[in-house]
């Protein structure tokens, strides 16, 4: 057992320093040979914070663990939003802008809808997760050309910070390496080096996961809608404390909106084309629900919040926490078969 959790800890910590090693290779590789800054915006927020998630569901799906996969990538939505904005909030109250509620609220809604159609059949195959891969897909391109109209018009300072995508694919030029000084034999190594990591020690915390849900008895679902899932969903807590304590506060919660959409639609849909899963009906009954409630009442709790001071207080903050002490309650519930 000892060995399973150190497997899994060191594998979560490579993992998450490995996806920024990754992510900065292909920042620099794209900025030395001119890639649209919009396009390396999409690629650090797309790929980035929810890249462990990406590998370790890949993975789980290609090592037969239909379970981990799913509980991974619902797991991720649920910490985000109870866990990682409820901490964020406490630190300092998040900003809300309407633009958030028209677009990144709209997407994830919608996708989270589609995800939830497609496993009622209690089956996930390479045709659903096609169509997952599809509306991300769009999502990014809509965004991309949303940020391309707008840019005309405001200046990069000033371009709809609500909007995870659109203010981030509209970088700061100060925040990109110079293209002169790029070394591409450096970055072309830190881009593969970076992968090469990110696959070992997604595979690393895979197995022990699934040691550990054999030792304990546990399905490898609640292996990866506990241990794992908050794991992966480190990057997102990180970035969201820094964003919070830079007074950089509307970002939080863009980058909680992004990552849930990416989970939802990239990383269920990249595990589905890779392997079609079964789906335990436990995360039909009770996961995706928890997923999907929690989600409304964020969006409820931002809707109010605009008619008021357009903020998520620390009040919301500690609500959040109870819901994901409430919802962890349950799943230990769940796991020892008391419910």
């Amino acid at each position: 057992m000892l060995l399973s959790l150190l497997a899994i800890a060191a594998g979560l910590v490579i993992l998450i320093y490995s996806a920024d090693v990754f992510i900065d290779g292909a920042v620099a590789l794209a900025t030395k040979y001119h890639m649209p800054k919009m396009l390396i915006g999409a690629l650090i927020i797309g790929v980035g914070t929810s890249a462990p998630e990406l590998v370790v569901s890949a993975l789980s799906a290609i090592a037969g663990s239909p379970g981990l996969a799913l509980g991974n990538a619902y797991g991720s939505n649920i910490v985000n939003i109870m866990l990682v904005l409820g901490i964020t909030a406490l630190i300092a109250p998040i900003i809300i802008q309407k633009q958030v509620l028209k677009t990144d609220f709209v997407w994830l809604i919608s996708s989270t809808v589609i995800s939830v159609i497609l496993l009622m059949d209690g089956h996930i195959d390479r045709l659903d997760g096609a169509i997952l891969i599809a509306v991300l897909a769009a999502n990014i391109i809509v965004q991309i050309l949303y940020a391309k109209r707008h840019a005309k018009a405001a200046s990069e300072s000033a371009i709809l910070a609500s909007d995870e995508y659109a203010y981030e694919l509209e970088l700061d030029a100060q925040e990109l390496p110079d293209p002169t000084q790029v070394s591409t034999a450096k970055s072309l190594f830190k881009l593969i080096a970076g992968l090469i990591v990110l696959v070992l020690s997604s595979r690393l915390i895979v197995w022990g996961a699934v040691e550990l849900a054999k030792l304990w008895g546990l399905s490898d679902l609640i292996i990866g809608l506990t241990i794992v899932a908050v794991g992966t969903s480190l990057p997102e807590l990180v970035s969201s404390i820094i964003a919070a304590r830079r007074g950089e506060y509307e970002l939080a919660l863009g980058n909680v909106l992004g990552s849930n959409l990416f989970n939802t639609t990239g990383v269920v849909g990249l595990a589905a084309l890779i392997a079609p899963m079964t789906v335990n009906p436990e995360a039909l009954s009770r996961d995706t629900v928890v997923m999907c409630i929690i989600t409304l009442v964020l969006f409820v709790m931002c809707a109010f919040a605009l008619r008021k001071d357009g903020q998520i207080g620390r009040i919301s903050g500690a609500f959040l926490l109870l819901c994901f002490v409430a919802y962890s309650g349950w799943l230990a519930v769940s796991a020892l078969g008391l419910a």
